[in-house]
C-alpha cells in the first residue's frame, strides 16, 4: 500500500513538473512558430499553431544590414557584456578573497553593506550615473555601458564569491604559505582553481544581467551604430509596418547565446571541485 501511494505521489509530481514547463515553454513555441510563418499568416484572423508554409525569410531579413543589423548590435552587445562580466568578476575575486580569508577592521560592516545597492530602483542611479558619464565625456560610447554595467554586477559578484571561497579550507592556504607562495599567487593558484565553478557561475552572471540590459543603454547610447541587441530590438518593435515573423526571430536570435552559455558553463556550475582538495 505504500509503494503504491509512494508510486502515485511521484507520478503527481511528475505530471506537475510537465505542466508547469509546458505552461512556462508554450510562449517561446509560439515565438518560435511565428518565426517561420509568412506576414500574412502570422497576422491571420483564424490562427494555426504550426506554419502552414514554413519559411527563413525572417531569419534571412534580420541578417540584412538595410532591414536590421543585427550583427553590428550584437557585436555591441557582446564586446559590452564580455568585457563588463570580465572586470566585474576579476574585481569580484579580489574582494570576495579579501572579505573571506583576511581579518581587518570593517570586513562584516562592509560584508553587509553590498547590497544596499539594491535597495535602490535602477532608475533611480540613473541621474547620478549619467551626470559622471557626461562629465566624464563618456556619453554615446561602450565604455559608459561598460562602467555601469560592472557598478550593477559587482556587489553580487563579490557576495556570491565570497560565498565559494567561504568552503575553501585555511589548511590549503596555510599549506601554500609554508611553500612559499604570497597572497597573489595563493589566489591564482590555488583559491581560483579551487572556486572555478563559483567564479563561471558568476561569470554566466553578469554576462546575462549586461546582455539584458535596457535601461542604461537606451539612456547613455544615441547612435545607432553604438546600440546593443536590446535597444536594437526596441527600435525594430517600433517600426510602422509590424512584421512579426521578423520581430519572433530577432527575439529568439537575441536570447540564444545567453542560453547556449549557460548550456556550456552548466557542467561547471553544478561541479563541485573543492571535493577532495584536503587530504587526511
Amino acid at each position: 500500500m505504500a509503494t503504491k501511494r509512494h508510486t502515485l505521489r511521484r507520478t503527481g509530481f511528475y505530471i506537475s513538473m510537465i505542466a508547469f514547463l509546458a505552461a512556462m515553454l508554450f510562449p517561446f513555441f509560439i515565438m518560435l512558430m511565428t518565426s517561420f510563418k509568412g506576414t500574412k499568416e502570422a497576422i491571420a484572423r483564424h490562427p494555426t499553431l504550426l506554419p502552414q508554409d514554413w519559411t527563413l525569410k525572417h531569419y534571412i531579413d534580420i541578417f540584412n544590414p538595410d532591414i536590421f543589423p543585427f550583427l553590428t548590435y550584437f557585436k555591441n552587445s557582446f564586446l559590452v557584456s564580455m568585457t563588463s562580466a570580465c572586470i566585474a568578476v576579476f574585481i569580484g575575486i579580489l574582494g570576495a578573497y579579501a572579505l573571506s580569508k583576511l581579518r581587518f577592521k570593517g570586513r562584516l560592516t562592509i560584508n553587509a553593506s553590498f547590497y544596499t545597492v539594491y535597495m535602490f530602483s535602477g532608475i533611480l542611479l540613473v541621474v547620478p550615473l549619467f551626470k559622471i558619464i557626461s562629465s566624464l565625456g563618456l556619453y554615446d560610447t561602450e565604455t559608459a555601458l561598460i562602467i555601469t554595467m560592472v557598478v550593477q554586477t559587482l556587489p553580487t559578484a563579490v557576495f556570491m564569491l565570497k560565498s565559494y571561497f567561504d568552503t575553501i579550507p585555511d589548511e590549503i592556504e596555510e599549506a601554500a604559505m609554508m611553500d612559499g607562495l604570497n597572497r597573489l599567487q595563493i589566489i591564482f593558484y590555488i583559491t581560483v582553481p579551487l572556486a572555478i565553478s563559483g567564479i563561471i557561475s558568476v561569470f554566466v552572471y553578469c554576462f546575462m544581467v549586461a546582455w539584458n540590459d535596457y535601461l542604461f543603454a537606451s539612456i547613455f547610447l544615441s547612435s545607432s551604430a553604438n546600440f546593443t541587441l536590446p535597444v536594437g530590438l526596441n527600435t525594430l518593435f517600433s517600426t510602422p509596418d509590424y512584421i512579426w515573423g521578423r520581430m519572433m526571430a530577432a527575439s529568439l536570435a537575441t536570447a540564444l547565446p545567453v542560453v547556449v552559455m549557460y548550456a556550456l558553463s552548466e557542467r561547471f556550475i553544478k561541479g563541485n571541485l573543492t571535493a577532495g582538495g584536503v587530504k587526511g
